[in-house]
């Protein structure tokens, strides 16, 4: 297994993805769906950017979750390997995604 630190841009108003996240269709999505669902939630704004930590088994990293989910609403995703836990501490500072 291995982390990834997600660095991506968003492509418009991100209001139909929390509506998705909401509705919990994403997190029973098999086999990442959980992961997906926590490192969504967990989200982080950094400039015109969103991050996050993710957790992934996939080669190329997140195959399957872009082509789910993040490819809707996300341009210029980038990943960085990260031990567990080190991307959550490098951005956990930034303010979250989706709270106020």
């Amino acid at each position: 297994m291995a982390y990834y630190l997600v660095r991506a841009k968003p492509k418009s108003d991100l209001q139909p993805l929390r509506d998705w996240l909401d509705s919990g269709d994403i997190r029973v999505m098999q086999p990442f769906g959980s992961t997906l669902q926590h490192s969504l939630d967990n989200a982080r704004v950094d400039g015109d950017y969103i991050v996050w930590e993710e957790e992934d088994y996939c080669r190329p990293p997140l195959d399957m979750e872009r082509k789910a989910v993040l490819d809707h609403y996300f341009t210029d995703l980038s990943v960085e390997t990260v031990s567990e836990g080190d991307g959550w501490q490098r951005i956990g500072h930034l303010p979250s995604l989706w709270k106020s």
